[in-house]
């Protein structure tokens, strides 16, 4: 994927990403180049940092995107809930709104309320396509958008994923070479064998 940072007093910068997602909970970004060994992982309740092939970083937490934008088709729906009321969703608020023409349902927040913690899904086609979400430490809302979805296997990848923050967007993920139904190598989400595991990617 190509990751694009945005900032109003520099030029845009551009990387290259790699992922590979095992569903539901495990998600491993290599960062550049695969070979340097830098990255990060999330599995289950916990998120390394990789350098150089060697954990640096473990903290608690999970990737919202992952639960709503994938976990969600494969996992109980009371798996699903309990995990996003862990990210202070409050499901029991529900109204419907539109987004670029089109009918969601907005979970979390009431209309017109665009700073609470809440999610969009399409009311047609049931896919995920907005998260609005505020980091309490760093008093940051972050608007995240899922777009361009396209058809892969039996299910549907967003191909575009904008951040906007104080009403610009700030980072946006391009997608590209999207494969399903991959034969994975389970080591690759294994913090510990980070440079050891038969990797996916070949250039």
């Amino acid at each position: 994927q190509k990751s694009t940072f945005i900032r109003p007093d520099a030029a845009p910068r551009s990387e290259t990403w790699y992922e590979a997602g095992a569903i539901p909970g495990r998600l491993r970004i290599d960062l550049g180049d695969p070979t340097k060994g830098n990255g990060a992982l999330y599995r289950g309740d916990s998120v390394y940092s990789v350098q150089g092939g060697k954990v640096v970083d473990r903290r608690a937490g999970r990737n919202p995107l992952m639960i709503l934008g994938f976990d969600v088709y494969a996992q109980s729906p009371a798996r699903t809930l309990d995990l996003l009321q862990d990210e202070h969703l409050d499901l029991r608020v529900l109204h419907t709104d539109t987004l670029y023409g089109r009918r969601v349902y907005v979970v979390g927040a009431g209309p017109n309320d665009e700073t609470t913690n809440q999610f969009w899904v399409d009311t047609e086609r049931l896919l995920f396509v907005r998260l609005i979400q505020t980091d309490p430490q760093r008093r940051r809302t972050q608007d995240i958008r899922f777009e361009n979805y396209r058809k892969h296997g039996d299910g549907w990848v967003a191909e575009d994923v904008k951040v906007y923050s104080g009403g610009r967007m700030v980072f946006h993920e391009e997608y590209s070479d999207v494969r399903v139904n991959v034969d994975l190598d389970p080591d690759l989400f294994v913090p510990e064998k980070w440079s050891t595991a038969r990797h996916w990617y070949k250039p």
